[in-house]
């Protein structure tokens, strides 16, 4: 049997019809930039994450950086200022945050649930500190209310990067509408993903949301009447009309990631490899499905041997890549060590369960 990590022609094609229709109807209209078709996905997703406003970028990482940059334009943010930030994370988090002269300050993360070690985030805090960025990791929400109160008694922005966890929830309400904005990547391997580059940014901040869209169009208040100095990072018409075929099924995609996730968790029984803590129902969307090993390359090769594709997210954590050697004195012992035993399995929406039950199989084969 042969298994890909990822299978995007068979996502897509599960909902082509809609998706040919969609992408036919901007073409054929004549109109491909910042037109009806971003406008209707930005209400709709809006709507969906339960925030007030949705503004269509270019990517995550321009998300991200927009965002922040909005904040100092609007006085919250200064240069300097120190974010607070998971070590354990995608490069483009980080990037967001020196891009704008902020200072990310790392925060290791709980070895058994992957999230950001809320006892570190306390003791980390201090007079400089003025924005946590909280990511939602792999899928997993690490939102909890303990976050929210230091939020709350140190008067800190909290800004989610929910680029691996659409249609994740907290209690009643879905990640992008815990904090004061969060950051969206609709990167075609996403659990809702484009065909192409893509990205977006929630909020109830209205003058965040209307600072964020001036940037992103060349900082202009009205046309050749530029506030700031901004760049073009724009969500393009083509891909807001796939992004809205494919909000319509995001939910039922994701409950086909959680049952296979549940496959996982149920067969998998090799003492050499560690699986993370499961969450609760819907707090993970399992974008990405992490095992750890020490023998980490061993058994990627085991797979591999037995036609299963698989994937090291992220096996050089940001503090020690060479774009930041200013931090690689940094000991985050978690974050290294799970850098060094990550494997992450295949797992989506368009695979079978007996490619699920055969990725079992072979991992309860692995004898390092």
């Amino acid at each position: 049997m042969n298994i890909p990590y990822l299978d995007l022609k068979s996502i897509t094609a599960q909902h082509g019809e809609e998706i040919q229709r969609a992408v036919a109807e901007i073409v054929d209209s004549g109109w491909y930039l910042q037109g009806n078709a971003v406008q209707l996905f930005e209400q709709h997703y809006a709507s969906y994450i339960g925030a007030e406003h949705c503004v269509g970028v270019a990517n995550g990482l321009d998300a991200l950086t927009l965002t922040l940059r909005a904040y100092k334009e609007l006085g919250k943010l200064n240069e300097g200022d120190e974010v607070l930030v998971p070590a354990n994370t995608f490069l483009a988090t980080v990037l967001s945050i020196t891009e704008n002269n902020l200072k990310p300050i790392f925060i290791d993360v709980d070895e058994d649930t992957l999230d950001i070690h809320t006892e570190s985030i306390e003791q980390a805090i201090t007079a400089n500190t003025k924005a946590i960025l909280l990511v939602h990791l792999y899928g997993r929400c690490t939102y909890n209310s303990r976050i929210q109160d230091l939020c709350n008694k140190n008067h800190l922005l909290l800004i989610e990067d929910n680029a691996q966890a659409h249609g994740c929830r907290y209690g009643e309400r879905r990640t992008g509408s815990l904090g004061h904005a969060a950051c969206h990547s609709f990167y075609p391997g996403k659990n809702l993903g484009a065909l192409g580059d893509g990205g977006a940014v929630t909020t109830n901040d209205e003058a965040l949301a209307q600072t964020i869209r001036t940037i992103a169009n060349y900082g202009f208040s009205e046309k050749y009447v530029a506030a700031y100095k901004g760049r073009n990072s724009r969500l393009d018409e083509i891909q807001a009309a796939v992004l809205d075929v494919k909000l319509n099924h995001l939910d039922n995609d994701n409950n086909r990631r959680i049952n296979i996730a549940r496959t996982y968790y149920k067969g998998i029984r090799n003492e050499a490899i560690r699986l993370p803590k499961m969450m609760e129902t819907g707090t993970n969307v399992y974008h990405i499905f992490p095992v750890f090993t020490p023998q980490r390359d061993a058994l990627k090769q085991h797979l591999q041997d037995h036609g299963i594709q698989t994937l090291i997210h992220y096996p050089i954590p940001p503090h020690r890549q060479a774009c930041y050697k200013e931090w690689s004195h940094l000991s985050l012992p978690v974050t290294e060590r799970l850098a060094q035993e990550e494997l992450s399995l295949p797992l989506h929406p368009a695979m079978s369960n007996e490619e699920a039950a055969y990725v079992v199989d072979i991992v309860n084969s692995f004898n390092p």
